[in-house]
């Protein structure tokens, strides 16, 4: 299944536009996890499983993984998802961008070693960066836009003929390259009237939107300037919140009602249809 239609699909199924991030950080486990073999993938395989009913997405980053060795329990966590949970996106967490032969094979790296629905890519190298990702016509490639920490504005915001560069990415990405309707854009939650501006320019493209919970970006006011016309259009990632609610026993249940007052808040502000 084409990676727009599997989200469509999993937005109706689960009535979620949340997206758990899984960002497994080995400081923060539970101690019953600290000391044992593999102890990410359990960490992540307990999060997949009490959430799974209450999202749209799962992505994995892959800093995470590769910081400490770990990209073998990164394979199992996707493949456990792939296995048991196969109607959810994969989303990987990469910022890819090279050029040439190189984006080639970070394409093949997310798609083919992976295996995920969608990887997250740096456009600003231009579009034979990104061709390789986008040549994936039944993949998604998530390009940053208009990116939710606070230094975005140093580069995004800066103006080319009287607008800026965010607007431009936006334009180019919509009209020249997503002829495979396989592009989506990263926008911040911390940035709700950048987002609205984006939104009359895409139209209906997705957008993955980071800065929800420890970012703290507004809900209301990110679902607002966000949805599309029939209250969908938005994968709304909260990882930290979201993993590390209790430092106990009961971390997977506690990120469940996260997860759930999450889901539940952005539903108040949507348009459901």
């Amino acid at each position: 299944m084409r990676f727009n239609k599997k989200l469509k699909a999993i937005w109706q199924q689960n009535n979620s536009l949340v997206c758990v991030g899984l960002d497994p950080d080995l400081s923060r486990f539970p101690e019953q996890l600290k000391n044992i073999s593999e102890s990410i993938f359990h960490f992540n395989k307990a999060i997949i499983d009490a959430t799974h009913d209450l999202v749209c997405a799962f992505k994995p980053q892959i800093a995470y993984f590769s910081a400490v060795s770990a990209e073998k329990q990164l394979e199992q966590t996707i493949d456990y998802i792939k296995k048991f949970y196969p109607h959810i996106p994969v989303i990987l967490d990469a910022k890819r961008g090279d050029i040439g032969s190189t984006a080639q094979k970070y394409a093949i790296e997310a798609f083919e070693r992976y295996g995920v629905d969608a990887v997250t890519v740096n456009p600003y190298l231009g579009r034979d960066s990104v061709e390789p990702f986008l040549s994936y016509k039944d993949r998604g490639t998530i390009l940053l836009c208009r990116t939710s920490n606070p230094g975005a504005g140093d580069v995004q915001d800066l103006e080319i003929d009287g607008e800026p560069l965010y607007k431009r990415i936006a334009q180019v990405a919509s009209k020249h390259w997503n002829t495979n309707k396989n592009c989506l854009l990263v926008v911040g939650a911390t940035w709700p009237s950048q987002m609205l501006e984006i939104r009359k320019i895409v139209g209906d493209m997705p957008l993955l939107v980071p800065g929800v919970g420890a970012q703290g970006g507004d809900v209301e006011a990110m679902v607002k300037s966000g949805q599309t016309n029939d209250g969908t259009g938005m994968i709304i990632s909260s990882s930290r919140s979201v993993l590390y609610a209790s430092s106990g026993g009961d971390f997977a249940e506690a990120a469940r009602a996260v997860a759930l007052e999450l889901r539940d808040e952005i539903n108040r502000y949507r348009k459901i249809v």
